[in-house]
């Protein structure tokens, strides 16, 4: 039994932010519906290569046990469709424009007045109010305006977005607690609501102390390429094979890391005796670390500083990390239908998150979906040949 079995969702989103929120919703065990165009679908099935057999792998990311319903939203016949869904549905996830929605009949209100235990879900750039609630958000443009990319990247260098698109990843993290909280809300009052997240304001939380920092001091924030701005030693140093990444984040942890290192001296040197007597003084100290690092190799280090309690981590690119031993304990990485997918990530003990099905093939239920709300073979066979599905 998975925690959300009983739960429906239609999902009317594309790309990721709310094809993840969907996702993860999916993997705790609600029945997934995924709206998508008669012959193209979510965009990011055309996202490749690289191709995982009949998928891109980007559509891979974001859509496992979901069913695919393909659905014109344009014709009158396919909105009667789609208003059958949300009388049946617990919750509905859409990223369309503000009022995109409303324009197909199909925005909160008239959704509410269908079912008034409804939770609405929408996943746009910037959220339904402000000045520019109307402009499209893409995850780029969204790391640049909430200043992600002013803090990344090396200190004298550009300022540089991160991999991946994590705005979107973020927001759809967002989308689907305030979900979970507004099923909540709804078990003690029988109402749905209108949830409203915004790319913008998930990178904007996202940022944490260094939005306070700034807060507190009236500064701009500066980059620090793979430092930290107030922990030092909290960085990456070359070995002498490659590269680590150390994270000593108490006084206990640096006075440990110089015994291992053989560096009494900085143990007992004035400069270096507290955290913030280290930022002040990093000039000074990274040099003579950095030096010693680069000594001996990587595997070197990690065998001498893990054991000793002290934070460290090989600088792996993304095939190492995935397959990685603690990846395997952790069933991170797991097999279905002949394609590798990620795993769910929060492992609850009743009720786990399962992989169930493989992302479906472009209207794969749809069939299946509307014998459900009743209509026989003949009506959906008419349906197909107008190209309503």
């Amino acid at each position: 039994m998975g925690a959300l079995d009983d739960i429906h969702i239609l999902d009317f989103s594309r790309v990721l932010a709310g094809p993840y929120c969907a996702q993860v919703l999916s993997d705790y065990g609600a029945d997934v519906i995924k709206v998508e165009q008669p012959g193209l679908g979510d965009g990011t099935r055309q996202w490749g290569p690289p191709w995982a057999g009949q998928h891109s792998a980007y559509f891979l990311s974001a859509n496992r046990n979901k069913r695919s319903l393909t659905l014109d939203l344009k014709s009158p016949d396919g909105i009667a469709i789609a208003r059958k869904l949300i009388e049946r549905s617990d919750v509905l996830i859409e990223n369309f424009l503000p009022a995109t929605m409303d324009d197909f009949g199909l925005g909160f209100d008239a959704a509410h007045k269908l079912n008034p235990r409804l939770i609405y879900c929408s996943i746009t750039g910037y959220g339904q109010t402000g000045p520019r609630r109307d402009e499209p958000g893409y995850d780029a443009m969204i790391q640049a305006q909430s200043g992600w990319m002013s803090i990344t990247g090396p200190a004298e260098g550009e300022p540089h977005k991160a991999g991946v698109a994590l705005a979107d990843v973020i927001a759809g993290l967002f989308a689907a607690n305030a979900i979970l909280a507004a099923l909540h809300h709804r078990e003690r009052t029988g109402v749905g609501q209108h949830v409203d997240v915004a790319l913008f304001d998930a990178a904007l939380a996202a940022l944490v102390n260094v939005a306070h920092n700034a807060l507190a001091t009236g500064e701009a924030p500066a980059r620090y390429g793979n430092a930290h701005p107030s922990i030092v030693p909290y960085q990456s140093f070359a070995t002498r094979d490659g590269g680590i990444m150390l994270a000593v984040g108490t006084d206990a942890q640096f006075a440990r890391l110089c015994d291992v290192l053989g560096r009494a001296d900085l143990k007992v040197d004035s400069r270096f005796a507290t955290n913030p007597l280290r930022v002040q003084h990093r000039e000074a100290l990274i040099p003579l670390l950095a030096q010693t690092f680069a000594q001996r190799t990587t595997h070197d280090w990690l065998d001498a500083l893990a054991p000793a309690g002290i934070p460290i981590s090989p600088i792996n690119d993304v095939l190492m990390a995935l397959n990685d031993p603690q990846v395997q304990a952790r069933e991170m990485v797991q097999a279905l239908a002949g394609m590798a997918l990620l795993g769910p990530v929060a492992k609850l003990s009743a009720t786990p998150a399962t992989i169930r099905s493989a992302p479906p093939k472009l209207g794969e239920h749809t069939d299946e979906t509307l014998r459900e709300l009743g209509y026989d073979a003949d009506a959906i066979q008419q349906m197909r040949m107008q190209r309503i599905i």
